[in-house]
């Protein structure tokens, strides 16, 4: 049997919202710290300049990011366990949350060909 496509049941905006914030615990750089649980602490969130911003390679357009600013997806996905805070506060995905499979990473982060 294959795996159910969004076995969290993630609306449109949280699952944006986690593909964005799987990319920045990928691109660390200075942006996320792997920590002991298998968790990553995300230290900042990008800010757009103009219409979009850049997360490690990818340029992600603000319409696709308006989650990071609404803390009812923060709280949805932390209620779902993809979610949870670092031993300093920082907010950290958790293992299950850099493995799902959002499906959209195609469509909102866009990445050159050169």
């Amino acid at each position: 049997m294959p795996n159910r496509p969004n076995p969290a049941k993630l609306n449109a905006l949280q699952l944006k919202t986690l593909a964005i914030l799987q990319e920045l615990a990928r691109s660390g750089v200075g942006m996320s710290e792997a920590l002991d649980d298998g968790s990553v602490a995300l230290n900042r969130l990008p800010r757009p300049h103009g219409d979009h911003f850049h997360v490690g390679a990818a340029l992600v357009m603000a319409k696709d990011a308006t989650g990071l600013g609404n803390p009812a997806v923060f709280n949805a996905l932390h209620r779902k366990g993809l979610l949870t805070r670092a031993p300093d506060g920082r907010p950290a995905l958790t293992a299950a949350a850099l493995a799902y499979e959002t499906g959209i990473d195609g469509d909102i982060l866009h990445r050159s060909d050169h």
